[in-house]
């Protein structure tokens, strides 16, 4: 019940989970969690990343402007909580699918949405995540067998997830 999806292309991933999302509300689905809109801004090397939240739709930025020569992680740690604990309110109204943007280095430290995947697990609700080769080895650590990889293509990770509601009923 926990899928993963990776693309090469930058931004790829992130698309194709906010795509599915808005699907899957345009249904009525009880979708919940988080999925990454990258805007891009005027003079800046570095996009804008925001959580955009499900189901409410409210936009948390979780990026901070470093200035134009850091090369450290931007990630705005106050952001990506208030996403979390967003998510963890909507898990207790009830839910039929978990979206995350990213396994990351929150979540590989023990943070982020860590905790909010294995609730919802317990509960057998299935979650779909985005994880990038660079924190692949870190998230098979974490998951083990457990995990399975979905094809990065719309089609094949709305099926996914309906095979995982197939299963449940």
């Amino acid at each position: 019940m926990l899928g993963y999806v990776m693309t090469e292309e930058r931004g790829g991933t992130d698309r194709l989970l906010a795509q599915l999302a808005e699907g899957f509300e345009a249904e009525g689905r009880r979708v919940i969690g988080a999925v990454q809109i990258n805007s891009e801004l005027p003079n800046q090397v570095k996009c804008r990343m925001e959580l955009r939240l499900l189901p409410s739709g409210e936009r948390v930025t979780i990026s901070q402007s470093l200035g134009a020569l850091a090369s450290g992680c931007r990630l705005d740690p106050d952001g990506l909580e208030r996403a979390v604990h967003h998510a963890e309110t909507a898990l207790e109204g009830g839910a039929e699918l978990v979206l995350i943007n990213k396994f990351g280095k929150q979540e590989i430290e023990g943070r982020g949405f860590r905790d909010l995947i294995a609730a919802a697990l317990a509960e057998g609700i299935p979650v779909l995540l985005g994880v990038n080769r660079k924190n692949f080895g870190a998230f098979q650590a974490y998951a083990g067998d457990f995990a399975e990889p979905v094809a990065a293509e719309l089609s094949a990770m709305r099926d996914w997830c309906l095979g995982m509601w197939a299963g449940k009923m």
